[in-house]
């Protein structure tokens, strides 16, 4: 009896640890598996503050600063989720980041109003955003899978062609479409390829950033690197709020919040996925008010810290997933590694000499897979009448409106500059179509989002 019983004994503490976000591996364990998570999302992480910098001419140390920021503020929003302040945090292994999904909004508005008017945008839409958490339950109902799933998608089409000018050197550059350039985007694209369909584990997951090594490497061995900003850069320095301040646009406002529901929608799949496939149960509504609540503190703390807005990453679902760990130490370690990198200004500066031809073919594919991940979103509906209109329509709007600037330069006001991405105008039609059309079905219950198997693919990356 003894024997028999003795088999049995050891897999008990072993899935309690597994399966239990409060348990706490062996620090052996639980360390290395906190740094998987930062490789897992660390090129998503600085890729937005680079192409940001581009956008408002940021000189290289700007850049370095940018970089530095966004690894500081993901840490300390990591730990806000981990950790949990009050109802504020989702206390899940949940790790912040810097959100593609503002981007197609935030690239335009900074173009047009400089940063400050995108982070006092951003900082608004955060509080905003914390309301959303506090009455989720009643709510919910406005984002289906087909509205969800069609902002998702046009995301990543909005972003596709900022991958592709970063693939051939990056607007305005001398060797703009160089062979040289594209070369290497694409030596780039098939390493991460490569990586992702032969690797495991947390190598697999890695691929962007094994992409973006190799590239880099490459880039070094043909000249192609420029170390001097490097050298400038402090070793250590501490982050400083309100460098750029902050402007208060109602164009931009409403911009980022229309954009901030959907990335809020975001959050609540990856924490039903979390809690689904590795805790082995539902999301708990105070999980989930808790998780969108405390992306909207780390997206007006973002702003304060002169970065754009974080929000919680779905590749590090996939990685807790293949772990098997749901302990939210674990994460918590890593957004400590994550903080301790924002406090070194060289290494923003290492990756800021990153060429952009090696962050484009990276690009290509983190972009496209926010696309695929839209149409998979979109294929949890019924593809009936109804929700093909509403596709419809909104993929009119969201791509055609960018194709025909004239028409958004003929709008009174700042009103054109909304239409210009495409992407504000078609959320507002798939939410009102959504809401107004007859036979909308019936929404499934809280713990269970349809969107929450499609997010683990979700790249914020």
């Amino acid at each position: 009896m003894t024997d028999a019983g003795k088999p049995s004994q050891p897999t008990k503490p072993s899935r309690t640890i597994n399966q239990n976000p409060d348990a706490m591996p062996p620090l052996g364990k639980a360390i290395p598996l906190g740094l998987q998570h930062i490789m897992a999302m660390f090129a998503g992480n600085v890729t937005p503050p680079i192409i940001i910098a581009g956008v408002i001419g940021a000189t290289a140390g700007e850049q370095i600063f940018l970089i530095q920021v966004a690894l500081f503020v993901a840490g300390i929003s990591t730990l806000v989720q981990t950790i949990g302040m009050g109802p504020i945090g989702a206390r899940l292994p949940i790790v912040q980041g810097t959100s593609f999904g503002f981007l197609p909004v935030a690239l335009p508005l900074a173009k047009a109003f400089g940063l400050p008017a995108v982070l006092g945008a951003s900082f608004i839409a955060g509080l905003l955003q914390i309301l959303l958490g506090a009455f989720l339950k009643k709510i919910r109902h406005w984002f289906s899978p087909v509205v969800t799933g069609i902002v998702v998608l046009l995301i990543g089409i909005t972003l596709m062609p900022v991958g592709l000018n970063y693939a051939a050197g990056g607007v305005g550059s001398e060797n703009f479409a160089s062979p040289t350039n594209l070369t290497l985007a694409f030596f780039v694209l098939v390493v991460t390829i490569a990586v992702h369909q032969l690797g495991r584990g947390f190598i697999k997951a890695s691929s962007i950033l094994f992409g973006l090594l190799a590239g880099y490497l490459v880039a070094i061995a043909l000249g192609m690197v420029d170390f001097t900003n490097l050298r400038d850069a402090a070793w250590f320095a501490l982050p400083q709020p309100f460098v750029y301040g902050m402007e208060f646009s109602m164009t931009a406002i409403v911009g980022m919040t229309l954009i901030m529901f959907v990335v809020g929608l975001e959050t609540i799949g990856n924490i039903s996925a979390i809690t689904t496939g590795g805790a082995g149960r539902p999301a708990k509504d105070r999980e989930l008010s808790g998780g969108v609540m405390a992306d909207g503190v780390a997206t007006s703390f973002a702003a304060v810290f002169n970065t754009l807005p974080n929000t919680a990453y779905a590749q590090n679902v996939g990685l807790i997933t293949l772990t098997g760990v749901v302990s939210r130490h674990v994460v918590t370690i890593g957004g400590l590694l994550l903080i301790a990198m924002g406090l070194f200004p060289k290494l923003g500066g290492l990756v800021a000499a990153m060429p952009h031809a090696v962050l484009g073919g990276a690009g290509i594919v983190m972009f496209g897979m926010i696309a695929s991940a839209g149409l998979k979103i979109i294929k949890e509906c019924e593809l009936d009448q109804r929700n093909m209109l509403i596709i419809a329509v909104s993929l009119s709007l969201g791509i055609g409106l960018p194709a025909v600037e004239a028409i958004s330069e003929t709008m009174p006001g700042q009103a054109g500059l909304l239409l210009k991405s495409g992407l504000v105008p078609a959320a507002v039609a798939a939410l009102l179509l959504d809401a107004i059309l007859p036979g909308k079905p019936r929404r499934q219950a809280p713990q269970e989002p349809v969107a929450a198997k499609s997010e683990q693919v979700r790249s914020n990356v």
